[in-house]
């Protein structure tokens, strides 16, 4: 472990083998790091949660998973319940500025860009990029191996394998996303299926998504989990924008 002189580690404290604290950071009681954790001059890991109604005698915490590296400025808070965590999962990169709330629940090998703002309760699923400047809405969802656009504002639920811009609007598939993974073509077909299945008709798409999970239609487990993705959380759920061009996944 390789801690500046000027870092400040509270007695409490739990840091894995190999973690590195830079100078003027800080790593509160409430903070329990992984395996070679970085954490980068004036970031602060384990802050009390910034909600009026908490009680800061409230026993609660933060959990970093192994070899993430949080940069310059990075504030990550406990959280409000007792007993309670804020995760964030094993190598995801947290750029300068960002933020996670309290309750969060970030899975591993996520990119959160500089200046990325996650409201209390917020999720995003693995292998996800968020980019600079991105704002999350409370109680939202990130499914798994989404793409953020910069500057993008987010309200609703985001389902797997999305891109997104602006102001909630899917503008197709996470493509290179999904080559990068190496998966079989077959999957990259059903997943283009579940997309337009969900996406191209009118109605509701909880109840779209469930029909076609239903329909056995679906044998890739990355499908099932994109459909599976609308019959979860309780905020509405984004949707593609109309006249959009075709996902292109089969290359």
């Amino acid at each position: 472990m390789n801690v500046h002189p000027t870092a400040i580690i509270e007695d409490g404290a739990r840091l894995g083998e190999g973690c590195v604290v830079h100078a003027y950071a800080i790593v509160t009681r409430h903070s329990v790091l992984g395996g070679g954790v970085v954490v980068h001059p004036f970031a602060v890991v384990g802050g009390d949660p910034q909600d009026l109604r908490f009680d800061p005698a409230t026993v609660s915490g933060v959990r970093v998973g192994a070899r993430t590296v949080i940069r310059e400025h990075v504030t990550i808070h406990r959280s409000t319940k007792p007993d309670g965590c804020t995760e964030v999962g094993a190598d995801c990169f947290l750029m300068a500025g960002s933020h996670v709330a309290h309750d969060c629940r970030v899975a591993d090998k996520v990119i959160l860009a500089n200046d990325v703002l996650l409201a209390g309760h917020v999720q995003v699923g693995e292998g996800t990029f968020i980019g600079g400047g991105v704002g999350i809405h409370q109680f939202g969802r990130i499914g798994e191996g989404v793409m953020v656009g910069g500057g993008a504002r987010v309200s609703l639920d985001v389902p797997p394998y999305s891109l997104v811009a602006e102001r909630d609007e899917i503008v197709g598939l996470n493509v290179v996303g999904l080559r990068r993974r190496g998966l079989p073509r077959a999957t990259l077909v059903e997943i283009k299926k579940a997309f337009r299945d969900v996406n191209v008709p009118a109605g509701n798409m909880r109840e779209i998504a469930a029909a076609a999970l239903a329909s056995g239609a679906y044998a890739s487990s990355e499908a099932r989990r994109y459909l599976e993705f609308f019959g979860g959380g309780k905020r509405n759920i984004a949707r593609a924008r109309r006249g959009g061009a075709e996902p292109e996944v089969e290359g």
